[in-house]
């Protein structure tokens, strides 16, 4: 049987756009002899829909979206994604569902069983699980046909007795067929490959596995859509970060021609090279997707700024990224020459607005309240909210969104301002740790030398008072983001963390500014997720929590 499979970047909610996708997808198919096409989980109204599923209007969108591509379904079958009424009075409204269309009409749906509630998850939310699949059957071939999670197990979840391939394999299928919505982050396509690859070696069937590409706000999904042959070895693989279609001939368990491609069954690249191209895709689809174009950002001469605006320009494309270097008082000559020579070779647009006579106006403003109080905080922080304001009302007068140029050290333990540098509709760095981030600056300069080496080399700083570091605040970067690493991603406890060999007085410092400054990161703009725990959807912890104190 030939086989399509096509990765899609589609737009949530966006039914004409998804469906012009799907249907040119199904006559390619069709045009290259294939007897059946397959599409990723929810494709046809877009992952994830969130609360939209309980908009009456949105589900019968979906269902008229399904009839039109099975109308199209003649002498070729069509594997959907899509939310279905559930007809039982009991339980949930929907099914996170399997459409399998042919001879113009549906002839089958799966119902996804096993409901992801971890992480950015939330399914059972909306969905209820699914019950008593049978194999679907094609032209007298068996096809076990799943939907993500059904296949995204080993075995061992307690709060699962029954997984549905256990029961499928009973009826002696001849292929199995995933079709998910795998989001994205550095570690994950080595874990996803291993997954399953253990079930193929575990119901000794060859697989096709299909995921979403593109960004859904700050959800990145990479790809990677994946044929495994019957003995677990890689046959093919679609692109990573990017749209991607392909036709495959399974036979005798093996797939052809991809059992001979070897160049496509590399995984996407080192760490670094992931996340860069992660950050570029969301960067790019959050514009395209809002249907704004053009960006704009404070370019201070430090590091984070200056990776954000090359990707950026990446992203969107020089002409549609403008900077603001906005010096005080207290900004030294090399950032300014920095900002315009990083700027210069961009070859993105830039303006000078010096905040030095508003930041005085301020101070002659508030000098009757401040009257006898020392120089601190609350001065540093006017020029940070003074900048924000700027660049707040360039965006309202030509249109721009604002990048948000924090990265995730800094937002962990509050190292920020808010309405001010933490400003933005977009965080592009915020899951990316300080010591990540020269490496994605390497990683830009690997060509040639974008950003000048002189931000690479000098110490980090805020620039708010005379000579200040951020060491003057903050633990070494190499070793405060070992500890956040070990706190955030690992979830481990301050006593684990210390029993490591960190310092115990430091590791309570650190800990207890993370804890602290979460109401912070509650008001702060989304942030693209590269990591395996990121801020934002999924990890969610009490504003007022004490557990470290």
């Amino acid at each position: 049987m030939r086989i399509a499979f096509a990765q899609l970047n589609l737009v949530i909610g966006d039914f004409d756009k998804n469906v012009a996708a799907i249907l040119s997808r199904i006559r390619k198919a069709k045009e290259e002899k294939a007897r059946l096409v397959v599409f990723p989980e929810l494709a046809v109204c877009g992952y994830p829909p969130l609360d939209f599923l309980e908009f009456g209007d949105f589900l019968r969108r979906s269902q008229d979206a399904i009839q039109q591509l099975a109308k199209e379904c003649h002498g070729i079958a069509a594997i959907v994604g899509g939310p279905s009424p559930n007809p039982v009075p009991e339980g949930k409204n929907l099914f996170n569902s399997a459409y399998v269309l042919d001879g113009g009409s549906i002839v089958s749906i799966i119902n996804k069983s096993l409901l992801p509630t971890y992480d950015v998850f939330d399914e059972y939310r909306y969905f209820e699980p699914g019950k008593g699949n049978s194999c679907i059957e094609i032209d007298g071939v068996k096809i076990a046909l799943t939907v993500c999670e059904d296949l995204w197990n080993e075995g061992e979840d307690p709060l699962y007795t029954a997984y549905p391939m256990d029961a499928l394999v009973n009826e002696k299928p001849a292929l199995m067929i995933n079709i998910a919505a795998s989001p994205f982050d550095y570690d994950h396509a080595e874990e996803r490959l291993r997954v399953l690859k253990k079930n193929v070696q575990k119901y000794k069937l060859p697989l096709l596995y299909v995921n979403h590409v593109g960004a859904q706000t700050e959800l990145l999904f990479d790809g990677g859509s994946l044929a495994l042959n019957g003995n677990g070895e890689v046959a093919f693989t679609l692109d990573y970060f990017k749209e991607d279609f392909s036709v495959l001939t399974l036979d005798n368990g093996n797939w052809k021609p991809g059992s001979k491609d070897t160049s496509s069954q590399k995984l996407p690249g080192s760490k670094i090279r992931r996340i860069h191209d992660g950050l570029v895709m969301g960067i790019r689809d959050y514009f395209g997707k809002l249907g704004f174009s053009k960006a704009i950002l404070g370019l201070s001469g430090g590091i984070d700024s200056a990776v954000v605006t090359a990707l950026a320009a990446e992203a969107l494309g020089p002409g549609n990224v403008k900077v603001l270097l906005m010096p005080s008082e207290f900004s030294s000559k090399h950032s300014v020459d920095d900002s315009v020579e990083l700027a210069g070779r961009l070859g993105i647009s830039y303006e000078t607005l010096s905040i030095k006579e508003v930041y005085q106006q301020y101070l002659r403003t508030l000098a009757p309240e401040f009257k006898g109080q020392p120089f601190n905080i609350a001065e540093e922080n006017l020029q940070a909210r003074i900048r924000g304001m700027l660049l707040m009302a360039l965006c309202n007068k030509f249109g721009y969104i604002l990048l948000n140029t924090s990265n995730k050290s800094e937002a962990a333990v509050g190292y920020g301002t808010l309405y001010g540098d933490m400003c933005g509709g977009l965080s592009v760095i915020g899951d990316v740790y300080k010591t990540e981030v020269y490496e994605l600056a390497r990683y830009i300069n690997r060509s040639k030398e974008m950003i000048p080496e002189n931000i690479l080399v000098k110490p980090p700083s805020a620039e708010l008072r005379p000579g200040q570091l951020d060491s003057d605040s903050l633990p070494d970067y190499s070793i405060l983001d070992k500890i956040l690493y070990q706190y955030i991603e690992l979830r481990k406890g301050p006593s684990e963390i210390i029993a490591a060999g960190f310092d115990e007085a430091l590791v309570k410092r650190v800990l207890r500014l993370v804890n602290t400054n979460e109401h912070k990161r509650y008001q702060t703009p989304p942030m693209l997720r590269v990591s395996p725990k990121a801020f934002g959807l999924g990890r969610r912890m009490p504003i007022v929590g004490r557990y470290l104190s």
